[in-house]
């Protein structure tokens, strides 16, 4: 397989945009993306694109506002882990050297889709779901069985005001306002012990990457970012899992991709991750083995994944100060990373970031472990 490079990131504002339709926003960051690496829109050859509501030929409706058609097309839903799949597909289509160049875009709008301004409805097949097991319930018993393991709502509380206070320094962030632990836990209650400010709004948005081979990739800059790693997985039946608080699928995926970049955990100088629910992205340390197993809330507490930490964790504000347009996100988090290695990312630049990681994951189905399915990336310069 051959070696594939990231040359170009792009990434639109987020927010709530119900004037703007998802056609727009997915143009306007692979527009940026183009920009970014002065590259020619007649040099793509292959696009996937992830969307996961009212999706249409979506690749095509982004791609003709910036002149890009005549290619092939592929249009992806994967829940939150579109993006990851969207990138997912072009790296292969890369490394197989079926394609030179391509373009991997995430575009959501969740204010102009069928279900804006409404709670997102399960599936008719979805058992759980309609029995009111709803992504915040399922947290919240993923929270009380942390709670019970050493964890406090105050441990929670930390990752939102970090993430909030990373997003102050991120211009794209949705959110942009500090925090304290007093107002994370006086925040409406959701569903006990999570409360409002430990979930991530439903957000409009895209973000969008450019691909190259490597050969490709000198053509147009002397500092690639090289792409170590790329593992995707579906979930196993939920009885395979043996604790609620730890993730079959996340393990798997990281192990998939840490034995394909050849790194270890020890050497990732950064992570952008899944936090939809602020408890999970204490989960998620535990599952990348950024710490021993259990060893989640001491990371927190230690400030290790602190903006200036030993390792970094979403840096950008994450989900919870950017907002999550659902298939944007898993392109989003890599755009974050290429940054970090390129020495671009202000404020918030992780010192001499040489190996970052960007997850996803999600879908909740009936029988199945959450999330469905798993993405993770390894980059470095």
């Amino acid at each position: 397989m051959r070696e594939v490079a990231v040359i170009g990131i792009g990434q639109s504002a987020f927010g709530k945009f119900p004037w703007r339709t998802a056609a727009d926003l997915g143009a306007e960051a692979v527009r940026a993306a183009l920009d970014d690496c002065g590259i020619s829109p007649k040099a793509i050859e292959v696009a996937h694109c992830a969307r996961a509501y009212d999706a249409n030929c979506t690749a095509q409706g982004v791609l003709k506002e910036v002149g890009v058609r005549g290619i092939e097309m592929i249009n992806v839903e994967n829940a939150c882990a579109g993006g990851a799949t969207s990138f997912r597909g072009v790296w292969k289509e890369i490394a197989d050297g079926r394609y030179d160049v391509g373009v991997a875009i995430g575009v959501e709008s969740m204010t102009t889709s069928p279900i804006a301004g409404k709670l997102i409805p399960p599936e008719k097949s979805d058992l759980e779901g309609h029995l009111g097991l709803t992504m915040p319930a399922m947290f919240a018993m993923v929270a009380r069985r942390q709670m019970e393991q050493g964890a406090t709502a105050e441990d929670f509380a930390q990752v939102s005001v970090k993430n909030h206070h990373n997003g102050c320094l991120n211009p794209q962030a949705q959110y942009k306002k500090e925090f304290s632990i007093a107002d994370v836990l006086n925040s409406r209650m959701i569903c006990d012990p999570i409360t409002l400010l430990m979930c991530c709004p439903n957000t409009d948005g895209a973000a969008a990457a450019i691909l190259c081979s490597m050969e490709v990739a000198r053509r147009y800059t002397t500092r690639p970012i090289r792409v170590l790693a790329s593992a995707l997985c579906s979930a196993e039946y939920k009885y395979a899992q043996e604790d609620i608080c730890a993730s079959p699928v996340g393990i798997k995926v990281a192990r998939m991709a840490y034995e394909m970049a050849g790194v270890d955990p020890k050497d990732i100088d950064l992570v952008e991750m899944h936090d939809a629910f602020a408890n999970e992205e204490i989960l998620r340390y535990e599952d990348l083995m950024l710490c021993e197993p259990g060893g989640g809330i001491e990371l927190l507490r230690s400030g290790a994944t602190a903006i200036g930490g030993r390792i970094p964790v979403n840096p950008s504000g994450g989900l919870l100060a950017l907002g999550h347009p659902l298939s944007a996100s898993g392109v989003r988090t890599v755009c974050e990373v290429v940054l970090h290695l390129r020495g671009q990312a202000g404020e918030r630049q992780t010192p001499k970031a040489k190996v970052g990681l960007a997850q996803m994951l999600g879908g909740l189905v009936t029988n199945l472990e959450h999330g469905a399915v798993a993405g993770v990336h390894i980059l470095a310069r």
